[in-house]
């Protein structure tokens, strides 16, 4: 069973950068879809981005060009570059993990992906 456990968040100007990391135990990154969400209160959670066990990556169209998503396999760590912060990435952010490829711009149910962590808040 894998868990995960974000860090890296904070507080950022707009134009600013921060990167974000989904530590992981119990079970190697390299064997799940990772990928990261996020959510303002009052609102649904949102797909940002994803990572395939095959390196392939996929993003929401808000973040495109903006944001990059990847992994190292050697710390079993999870990252989230993010560039170009604007007001509106404000958001906490969650780290997850599933053992089939998901979808960012129609998430699946939270309850059918392996793991969640806590969340790390990014706010400007």
């Amino acid at each position: 069973q894998v868990h995960v456990v974000e860090s890296g968040g904070g507080s950022v100007q707009a134009g600013g950068s921060l990167t974000l990391s989904c530590t992981a135990s119990g079970s190697a990154v390299s064997s799940y879809c990772m990928g990261w969400f996020r959510q303002v209160p009052g609102k649904e959670r949102e797909g940002v981005a994803a990572i395939d066990s095959d390196g392939t990556t996929r993003y929401v169209d808000s973040v495109k060009g903006r944001f990059t998503i990847s992994q190292d396999n050697a710390k079993n760590t999870l990252y989230l570059q993010m560039n170009s912060l604007k007001p509106e990435d404000t958001a906490m952010y969650y780290c997850a993990a599933g053992v089939f490829s998901w979808s960012v711009v129609d998430p699946p149910p939270a309850t059918t992906l392996d793991a969640w962590g806590q969340g790390t808040l990014v706010t400007e």
